[in-house]
């Protein structure tokens, strides 16, 4: 989107005069190949959490023009490379599309490190996921979550994510690997959904249909056991031969058919503890090395477009969960989706509906956070009169 150069001076930007300068005016009109681009790029770029106002990032990189500076801040803005806050002061953040395009601009200096006095690692591109939604990954030990999840794969070290719903558990899964099967659990997943079952054939009769696990098995695919602890233990214990040394499994219901685990195979389970009728076995919880706690990136949320109020109230709200205080708080499912409404019905719907799809013993503690931080009183969505 255009922004509008600002109409007069403003609190925390230095009013320089831009044409007392020689040289960063014209840079800044050359887009993204000027010198100053680059500076200011690369400066939000190591700081991807924080946002400025423009007087901040010309003391940091010694700009001597802050009029420059906003020009450069700008066209990012326009590129889709920074977002510009008006609260009522003009404010920058660099959005994920800028700390990629930041990765590929040449450095003419060295680079501002973050405040922990380390420098950051580039963030990877989003991963496409099969919806076509796009998958922001993070930081999983000394890599990035779907760098780290393929490496485990290769070492055959199988992972058990757990967490909240609309964290990003299935999201992360898909994004690392394209060649991902899933079965959905449930309380009333049978062995069947896992190995497969007789279906009818036109013209009479039937035909055994192998199902995901022997698929995954016999391609050497990965293997995604979602929401694992509603399923029945007696019907997990079927993944159990697949998973340990051997990798073979067999098949009763189709004449004890074997099967063997080809290179690749790779099982992945996920689970969330707060939901009614999750249980965890011992057994279920033995066969995977690593547990991996998948929580919300408030970061990325803020980063996302979600107002950073909205982002306070969830950390509060998840505070109290984890306190036992409300029994629901908002994800980052929930938080995107805040951004979807806001975009089409605005601001005051969007924390409405945010308040109305809270679970109804949680309402009045979302909308009582949300009301806090936002100082507008909240209540949740629905129709007016005519």
């Amino acid at each position: 989107m255009t922004t509008p150069t600002p109409p007069a001076p403003q609190a925390g930007v230095p009013q320089n005069n831009p044409s007392a300068t020689d040289t960063p005016t014209a840079e800044a009109a050359s887009g993204r190949s000027g010198y100053l681009y680059r500076k200011v790029a690369l400066h939000l770029a190591d700081h991807p959490d924080d946002i400025f106002k423009t007087g901040e990032i010309t003391r940091a990189i010694s700009a001597p023009s802050s009029g420059a500076v906003f020009e450069v801040l700008k066209k990012m803005a326009a590129a889709g490379h920074a977002t510009h806050h008006r609260d009522p002061h003009h404010r920058f953040q660099i959005t994920q599309a800028g700390i990629d395009a930041a990765g590929t601009l040449p450095a003419t200096a060295p680079r501002a490190r973050a405040s922990s006095g380390g420098g950051r690692q580039a963030r990877p591109a989003p991963v496409a996921r099969p919806n076509g939604t796009l998958y922001h990954p993070r930081r999983l030990g000394r890599g990035w979550d779907v760098e780290e999840l393929r490496r485990l794969r290769t070492r055959q070290v199988p992972v058990l994510l757990y967490g909240p719903p609309g964290t990003g558990k299935t999201a992360m899964v898909e994004a690392a690997f394209p060649d991902l099967l899933t079965v959905a659990g449930t309380g009333d997943t049978v062995v069947d959904d896992f190995l497969g079952s007789y279906n009818p054939i036109p013209g009479g009769g039937y035909e055994f249909v192998h199902g995901p696990l022997v698929i995954a098995m016999r391609e050497g695919r990965v293997l995604l056991v979602d929401d694992a602890t509603l399923i029945p233990p007696r019907v997990l214990a079927v993944l159990y031969p697949a998973m340990d040394g051997r990798g073979v499994i067999t098949i009763p219901a189709n004449g004890n058919e074997t099967v063997q685990a080809v290179d690749g195979f790779y099982i992945v389970a996920g689970h969330n503890p707060g939901v009614h009728g999750a249980v965890l076995t011992e057994a279920l919880a033995s066969r995977f090395t690593v547990h991996l706690h998948v929580t919300t990136d408030w970061d990325l949320a803020r980063q996302l477009g979600v107002p950073k109020q909205v982002v306070a109230a969830a950390i509060d709200l998840n505070a109290d969960l984890a306190a036992g205080k409300t029994v629901w708080a908002p994800q980052l499912r929930e938080l995107l989706g805040f951004v979807k409404v806001r975009d089409h019905l605005g601001m005051t719907a969007a924390l409405a509906n945010l308040a109305g799809i809270a679970p109804e013993d949680a309402r009045d503690d979302v909308t009582a956070a949300l009301s806090r931080h936002t100082g507008t009183p909240i209540t949740a969505l629905a129709l007016g009169k005519r």
